[in-house]
């Protein structure tokens, strides 16, 4: 009973804004970096395309959000929006 309370709060305090998008973590992606590490920074992007060779990662929405443009599975190219 008391682990399901546990995953529950969790999962509440990830739905009502307990995210990793925040500028701290977007501070610390830096060009080279794999793209795991970025989500161990910033959780699961959004949206990824691949287009030869070149993956173009988006975190976040129309109000806030992090591109991550990598190449060979490294950071590139990277940009934020509106991050706080």
């Amino acid at each position: 009973m008391k682990i399901q309370t546990v995953v529950v709060l969790g999962l509440l305090l990830a739905m009502l804004g307990c995210s990793k998008l925040t500028l701290e973590n977007y501070g610390k992606i830096t060009v080279g970096m794999p793209y795991d590490k970025v989500v161990q920074l910033i959780g699961l992007p959004g949206q990824c395309d691949d287009v030869m060779g070149l993956r173009n990662c988006t975190w976040g929405d129309d109000k806030r959000s992090v591109h991550v443009n990598f190449l060979a599975g490294q950071v590139l190219l990277f940009s934020s929006s509106n991050l706080k």
